[in-house]
């Protein structure tokens, strides 16, 4: 058979082989899931001296216990850990590389069978089809992680080593029983997912930002920098692009508030996303961009290309990291100055953290009206701040006063996102930037997010709501392109 070694044969099963197969139901841990936890739960819940309050907590000890995915038990792993032993034993991976993925999937399932077979592994119809899809995954595809890439509920995938994965779902991080055979696989699939984009991971270069084919962003670092085996993030795009219309139906943005945004996208208003780690900025660009229009030409700058824009006339460049001697680094900064040679109408650039603040501020005052980049910042005056930094920080010498003017006449539109603490995502300010007062830049919020307390679920309860501007700064802007009563509608139904 071709790819199968020929001097090698599948050993005979061993005493404690069969055994431990063939206690693989699933059973025990069901009998365990539903008698301890009710029997934990139970005292909090009929203790009469603890509060309302309380409850959350309770909640947390219950989905603190590891998710079941695929309902693999230890006697499981261990018999495919067995057969994968024996797998790597009988197959010749350099000839199984010849072939295509389909080819090579079926040598794996025959060969896999076999062993099986010799092995006198005791398990059901569907146990075997398990093992067999799992074991393809291992060898061709992302191993453990598959399962959980596959489900378009998870935002995030956060491997801790080999023996702990989290996700979060719902806003909320929770552990799962996913884990890999060691850290040589975790490993290995980690260099399998940095190598698709030519990119490298191990001890002389230990950390690296890489994308998925769908464009989730990925982000290793190994060791000897991550002590207890590597650590990979996942950050998991949806199949399905979301539009402002879902973030309206999540609750993110009122309609009203979607459509100014839609406005503020469409008159080409300089727009920078600003939010913490987690609050969907990178979402919310590219429902923004969507507003862009068909003929313009967009240019995206991105550390790892995960933007997923739908305009036939889009330029994607990504950053590049040093070779082994130091060489052929192409930073952020260089893609921002290499823009403006490009003849680009927008520049998008995925996340301002350095240097290149500068270029992009010059970028959207010289001729590129509708730039847009989002940043890391808790709110619309901290991003104002951050940017002074980077540029500052970019050793250009300039004097605060000057940077402010150059930020105020290049910013229109500051969009804050934010995570709540209970895991829902909300658009709190959208905020302009009017001018300076001094040394002062001067500000006004255009739409808010009120917070008005918990519903009996704990989920936080508010609305968003216009502060009662009538004519914001780029009312004239939006008047020139025909939006100006679309806007003001939009502005009078959330001051009601």
């Amino acid at each position: 058979m071709f790819g199968r070694r020929t001097a090698t044969t599948p050993e005979a099963p061993s005493a404690a082989a069969a055994p431990k197969s063939k206690a693989a139901p699933a059973k025990p841990q069901a009998d365990s899931a539903s008698g301890q936890k009710p029997k934990s739960a139970a005292p909090a819940k009929g203790s009469a001296s603890i509060p309302p309050r309380v409850a959350p907590a309770v909640q947390k000890t219950k989905t603190a216990q590891p998710i079941e995915i695929g309902g693999r038990s230890d006697e499981y792993f261990q018999t495919k850990t067995t057969i994968f032993n024996a797998l790597i034993d009988t197959i010749d991976l350099s000839q199984l590389g010849q072939l295509d993925t389909e080819s090579a999937a079926e040598e794996i399932r025959d060969i896999v069978n076999e062993i099986i077979s010799i092995k006198n592994v005791q398990m059901s119809i569907a146990e075997q089809e398990a093992l067999l899809q799992d074991i393809c995954n291992d060898v061709l595809g992302y191993g453990p992680l598959e399962p959980l890439l596959a489900r378009d509920d998870i935002a995030d995938i956060m491997v801790n080593g080999a023996s702990r994965v989290f996700i979060e779902v719902g806003g909320k991080i929770q552990l799962t029983n996913v884990r890999f055979r060691d850290n040589a696989q975790l490993m290995n699939i980690c260099q399998r997912i940095v190598s698709q984009i030519g990119r490298r991971v191990d001890e002389a270069s230990p950390i690296c930002d890489a994308r998925l084919p769908d464009g989730s962003r990925v982000n290793v670092i190994a060791p000897p920098l991550s002590i207890d085996g590597a650590a990979l993030t996942i950050r998991k795009f949806k199949k399905d692009k979301l539009k402002i219309q879902d973030l309206v139906n999540f609750g993110s943005i009122s309609p009203e508030g979607a459509k100014v945004l839609e406005i503020i996208g469409a008159c080409r208003i300089n727009t920078l996303i600003s939010g913490g780690t987690g609050s969907g900025k990178t979402t919310l660009l590219n429902c923004m961009t969507g507003f862009i229009e068909h003929d313009e030409r967009v240019i995206t700058c991105e550390d790892a290309a995960e933007l997923q824009l739908q305009q036939p006339h889009v330029v994607r460049l990504e950053t590049r990291p040093p070779n082994l001697e130091g060489q052929g680094e192409v930073t952020m900064r260089d893609l921002v100055k290499n823009c403006l040679r490009m003849r680009p109408e927008r520049i998008i650039v995925g996340e301002v953290r350095g240097p290149e603040a500068f270029d992009l501020l010059q970028a959207m005052n010289t001729g590129h009206d509708g730039s847009m980049g989002t940043l890391h910042a808790n709110s619309p005056r901290e991003a104002l701040q951050r940017i002074e930094s980077m540029i500052t920080m970019g050793g250009y010498g300039l004097p605060s006063k000057t940077i402010r003017e150059m930020m105020v006449g290049s910013i229109d539109v500051i969009i804050q996102a934010a995570r709540l603490r209970d895991g829902s995502r909300r658009i709190t300010h959208i905020t302009e930037v009017l001018g300076t007062e001094g040394d002062t830049i001067i500000t006004q919020d255009l739409f808010v997010y009120e917070m008005d307390g918990e519903d009996e679920n704990g989920k936080i309860k508010g609305r968003h709501r216009s502060t009662g501007i009538a004519r914001p700064a780029f009312w004239d802007r939006a008047r020139y392109y025909g939006r100006e009563e679309e806007l003001a509608a939009a502005l009078d139904a959330a001051a009601d």
